[in-house]
């Protein structure tokens, strides 16, 4: 019994833990999105500058991650060559700033529960990317339940009440470059073996997400800053986004690296929900009928998406232990192969001499 008891408390320890992961990378997520919202928003806090907002987080997130590196020694440097660098990391920090530019945007012009609704055309894009980039293989089926998930979207905007276009043009271009970057860390940092957690992601990607970010910012939100002198740098409303902002990151490390990135995907339909009712409840965010059924379809075609996922990951896994076990058996039969031909040459000894 007191094993069995033993097995019972360690199991519900695990459950516990990851329902607590889970817990605080959504209310993190959740704060993240609406404390933007309410910085960028016109009806807000009115500080409609979406890259300085991106550039303050990055410049923040670079600073800690470098102290947590260089100074209090938290976590070791991954050993990194100028060429992958140049290569692997640019790339992938070119398409992140753009993806943050372009997701903050948006909220300048979209409602929280809309844009929630446009990110559920996230697999979509990271799959058909995956087969254009030849890193996912086409399947009929898949593709059908990426259009299901792709009618469901469009529904949901049908009925948007308040549907502004070139919102909707910036929310699309930030899922679509988020999506690349995505499949493109799959191909050029795990297929050379490097491996980044969100403080060495930070300490590599966010001060080149800066230095791209500072281009556009000079040309587009400078020469505004620039001439609105009321304005003045609030330490406490900009320095509290940026902690959230960094906390999101190690939440995801934590959540992915102690459970695994499709229980991040359900975790986040749930946290969806959430913002949607949020977004309606509390901010007063007009959320139609049409809204709610169109996105009730593309949520059933993502359910079907990550229990797809689930059941590969289970096949592969249960295909990897038959391996194994084959493997094991392998070398058991080796072993007594091996015996018994060392006492047969015993014996034709013993019989010689």
């Amino acid at each position: 019994m007191g094993k069995g008891g033993s097995l019972s408390d360690s199991v519900l320890k695990k459950i516990l833990l990851s329902y607590t992961y889970v817990a605080i990378w959504i209310f993190l997520s959740f704060t993240v999105i609406v404390y933007n919202k309410y910085i960028l928003d016109k009806k807000m806090y009115n500080w409609p500058f979406p890259i300085s907002l991106t550039m303050i987080h990055m410049s923040f997130c670079a600073t800690l991650a470098i102290l947590l590196i260089k100074v209090f020694k938290f976590v070791e440097p991954v050993s990194m060559s100028r060429d992958v660098y140049l290569k692997s990391v640019v790339p992938i920090g070119a398409l992140y700033s753009l993806s943050l530019w372009l997701s903050n945007s948006a909220y300048i012009y979209l409602s929280v529960s809309f844009i929630q609704m446009l990110k559920a055309l996230m697999p979509v894009a990271v799959y058909s990317i995956g087969v254009l980039l030849k890193k996912e293989s086409f399947k009929s089926n898949t593709m059908a339940n990426m259009i299901s998930i792709s009618v469901g979207v469009g529904i949901a905007a049908y009925g948007e009440a308040r549907f502004d276009t070139w919102g909707v043009i910036l929310q699309l271009g930030a899922v679509a470059f988020e999506a690349t970057r995505l499949v493109m860390i799959q191909i050029l940092l795990t297929s050379k073996g490097i491996t980044l957690n969100p403080i060495t992601s930070l300490y590599y990607v966010a001060p080149c997400c800066l230095a791209f970010l500072s281009i556009p910012w000079i040309f587009v939100e400078y020469p505004v800053l620039k001439e609105s002198s009321s304005f003045h740098f609030d330490f406490v409303i900009f320095g509290t986004n940026s902690l959230c902002a960094f906390a999101l990151n190690l939440a995801v490390f934590l959540l992915v690296g102690k459970t695994s990135a499709l229980t991040m995907n359900v975790a986040g339909v749930v946290k969806d929900w959430l913002l949607i009712a949020f977004s309606w409840s509390v901010i007063k965010d007009t959320v139609t009928p049409i809204n709610l059924f169109g996105y009730g379809l593309a949520f059933l075609g993502v359910a079907y998406y990550n229990h797809a996922k689930l059941q590969a990951l289970k096949a592969k896994e249960a295909q990897k232990k038959a391996q194994q076990a084959d493997e094991e058996a392998g070398r058991l039969l080796e072993g007594r192969e091996g015996e018994g031909n060392t006492k047969l040459c015993h014996m034709l000894v013993m019989g010689f001499s």
